[in-house]
């Protein structure tokens, strides 16, 4: 801070107690946000004097996918024939979408005390970003495109503005995606001082209905799309 840096502390990359994995599931348990928000009060306490910006989770929805839909991040839940590594346990149909429901409670939760108890800096959530480019210039390959941002980006950032979850999301998800309430819609929405982006590459998108026929389907089949960075990573696995 003497050379005129400023610290910024992320509270969640990835990471849980593994106290809380056995004790009630993580992040699949509700009582994560609860225990989130009080792990976030200590930390707003003890180093607020010194940290004027906070990021409750790090690209929280690669998070939800890498460590409930495909297994390639910690804890490495999944189920075939979605996954990507061979995970001994895990649900890859809704686990994603109810532990992303939970880190958006968690975040309009730990967000709220902040500005109530101790606001003299910001805090916000970061996501990870691709840019989406269509495969072709087909109505089809557009829509598509527009789908992989709705499901990729409007997964959190739709509920952060505007209260809900993006329309063909819960059209396609149907009741495997959580439901808010109209008190926890209006405690997410505007629940940030600052949206942080994390971006690598562009992915080329095509339109691929037919994953919308199959009776299981996970947060990748939901999106009716060919990633073409995904292709080869997901066809290798099965």
């Amino acid at each position: 801070m003497e050379a005129g840096i400023q610290p910024h502390v992320t509270l969640n990359h990835i990471d849980l107690p593994l106290i809380l994995e056995d004790e009630y599931g993580g992040w699949l348990s509700r009582k994560s946000v609860k225990d989130f928000v009080a792990f976030a009060d200590v930390c707003f306490r003890e180093f607020g004097d010194r940290v004027l910006h906070w990021t409750t989770f790090n690209e929280a929805n690669l998070y939800a996918l890498g460590g409930y839909d495909t297994g390639s991040s910690p804890p490495g839940r999944c189920s075939s024939p979605f996954r990507m590594i061979n995970c001994s346990r895990g649900d890859s149909t809704y686990e994603p979408y109810l532990v992303a429901h939970h880190f958006l409670l968690a975040h309009a939760s730990t967000v709220r005390l902040y500005w109530g108890k101790y606001k003299h800096g910001s805090v916000g959530i970061n996501l990870l970003a691709f840019w989406f480019e269509p495969y072709t210039n087909t109505i089809q390959d557009v829509k598509a495109t527009q789908r992989a941002n709705d499901f990729y980006l409007g997964w959190f950032l739709n509920p952060l503005v505007n209260g809900d979850y993006p329309d063909i999301m819960k059209k396609n998800a149907g009741n495997r995606i959580p439901t808010f309430t109209k008190l926890e819609s209006e405690r997410i929405k505007g629940s940030f001082d600052f949206l942080g982006i994390n971006h690598y590459t562009t992915l080329y998108i095509k339109d691929n209905p037919n994953d919308l026929e199959t009776d299981t389907r996970d947060v990748y089949a939901d999106m009716a799309l060919i990633c073409m960075y995904l292709l080869h990573d997901r066809k290798s696995q099965k």
